[in-house]
């Protein structure tokens, strides 16, 4: 008796766990919907990252521009500096 009552006793147990599990279409829902977070995640990281070397290219671009002036600069200077050595004495 003992026997047959333990084992009706499993069976409902597992049946209970069994009807309370999730559907098939909740696992499936939930699994597409990890997959689109984890896909938002990683376009969200591609963009911060292409953001980020375009802010880079803008900089060098800005730093080359401002060595360009800085070359002009030096060289206006010279040739004003030079001008002036050789120019007529009064």
């Amino acid at each position: 008796m003992k026997k047959v009552l333990s084992i009706v006793a499993i069976a409902a147990l597992t049946a209970g766990f069994v009807a309370c599990g999730p559907s098939k279409e909740e696992i499936e829902k939930r699994e597409k919907e990890k997959a689109d977070s984890i896909a938002a995640v990683e376009k969200t990281k591609q963009d911060s990252i292409a953001a980020v070397e375009a802010e880079a290219a803008k900089a060098a671009e800005m730093s080359a521009a401002s060595e360009k002036m800085k070359a002009d600069s030096t060289r206006m200077a010279d040739s004003i500096a030079h001008a002036t050595k050789g120019g007529k004495k009064h």
